[in-house]
């Protein structure tokens, strides 16, 4: 259905699948059945860490932001209702842009597509409020996820924890040094959290399973959609053990710009991050650097100087202030805890930067360029193989029109992206280079 008719209060139909989604018990009434499911259709409007919609929710709530959004309302109209709700002046023009991000994914259909899926594979959903909601998260500001969908038990989100990442390519000193430390950080009662990725964070996750402590894997896809496929067990035996969450709708497709944002959860639900093995472009360091920018501990392990695999951590000691670690005594001491055992909920701190990566580096592409965030996410919205047109563009990628139109220009330029013309159709459709 369009926007302009989709209806936005949940019916009996979509309240008993909430019900089973929120399990909040007798509290869980038609206003708070509305909100939730207000919050659920932004999740699937926004791309993660949007911050023009973080500033209008905060300012509106989000079921009144999406009635205005629905009914058409312009910039000026949202802003008016946001100053005379709490005297809070949001940037007109950047709140229209917004509008043409969100306004081509509303759709009800893709919602009770996203419900059912969810009930269909016992998921969890919390938001802000909720008594299972990991409060760390709120230091993410207009950044932070509008609820998150859990398979497992959503307590461990709020455990006092320890994040442990670092490279796909780990070498065997790597895969050394993070079983070590992770067993240690498990034996002190720390919830290991991390990304379920190839590498460091595979070993993370094995680790604490092998010593039975909990441990929570934030993923960039939906938290239904196994990614590598080649863990796909051992995302099972997480979400049995402890708990898989996203804040990306069930189903959704990982993209580079959503594993470069969910690093921002990963830094912000543990009381510390320690990075283990990281060469200089690793991903990690972008969770060092939300990590920093929250005024979470930070530590790295050290490598060989002669080793390129560890040039990242050999980076945060020396230009992130990171502590160097080296055993589980350090890694206690990382995490503040005394012989008696965890510390408190950990430190917080400032939220992120107005583009909400942190510190961390923006990306390179496939030959070494620096891409800039916006032509990222219009990359990752083209398919490997046959083409899509602006709209589709502009639409997967959760980008104004014309943010759209200026990204391919510049890409077409660079010899990223191609145009191809169909004769007698006057749309436009994309596809990728094969850059040699």
């Amino acid at each position: 259905m369009s926007g302009a008719s989709m209806h936005v209060g949940a019916d009996a139909e979509i309240r008993c699948r909430l019900d089973r989604l929120v399990r909040e018990g007798p509290g869980f009434d038609a206003a708070a059945a509305d909100a939730m499911l207000a919050r659920i259709i932004w999740s699937r409007l926004v791309e993660p860490a949007d911050a023009a919609a973080g500033e209008l929710l905060a300012a509106l709530g989000p079921g009144p932001a999406l009635d205005l959004v629905v009914s058409g309302a312009g910039a000026r109209r949202l802003c008016e209702a946001a100053r005379r709700a709490t005297g809070v002046e949001l940037d007109a023009r950047r709140i229209g842009a917004g509008i043409r991000r969100w306004a081509p994914r509303l759709d009800r259909s893709a919602t009770l597509t996203d419900l059912d899926r969810g009930v269909a594979n016992g998921m969890r959903i919390i938001a802000p409020g909720a008594e299972a909601w990991p409060t760390l998260l709120d230091d993410l500001g207009e950044h932070a996820p509008l609820l998150l969908w859990v398979l497992g038990e959503p307590e461990h989100l709020s455990a006092a924890s320890l994040a442990v990442v670092g490279a796909r390519a780990c070498t065997g000193y790597g895969t050394h040094v993070t079983a070590e430390l992770t067993d240690a950080a498990s034996a002190a009662g720390a919830t290991i959290v991390s990304g379920a990725a190839y590498g460091i964070d595979a070993v993370a996750h094995r680790t604490a399973l092998a010593a039975q402590t909990p441990t929570v894997a934030v993923v960039a896809g939906g938290a239904d959609r196994p990614y590598p496929a080649a863990h796909t067990q051992l995302l099972q035996r997480i979400a049995e053990a402890g708990a898989v969450c996203s804040e990306m709708v069930p189903g959704a497709a990982p993209t580079r710009w959503r594993f470069l944002m969910r690093n921002r959860i990963i830094a912000a639900l543990s009381a510390a991050t320690l990075v283990t093995e990281a060469g200089a472009r690793s991903g990690s360091i972008n969770t060092a650097g939300n990590a920093a920018e929250l005024g979470r501990p930070l530590g790295a392990v050290p490598g060989p100087i002669t080793s390129a695999a560890s040039s990242g951590c050999h980076r945060l000691i020396r230009e992130y202030g990171a502590s160097l670690v080296t055993n589980g005594e350090e890694v206690r001491e990382l995490l503040g805890i005394d012989d008696a055992g965890v510390a408190g909920e950990g430190a917080g701190g400032s939220t992120t930067g107005s583009n909400g990566t942190g510190s961390g580096e923006t990306g390179r592409g496939e030959h070494g360029e620096r891409q800039s965030p916006l032509h990222r996410r219009v990359i990752d919205a083209l398919p490997l193989r046959g083409t899509r047109s602006t709209a589709e563009v502009t639409r997967q990628a959760g980008l104004a029109p014309e943010e759209t139109a200026g990204a391919l220009a510049e890409l077409e330029l660079l010899g990223f992206v191609a145009r191809r013309e169909t004769p007698g159709i006057s749309e436009t459709r994309w596809v990728l280079q094969r850059r040699e």
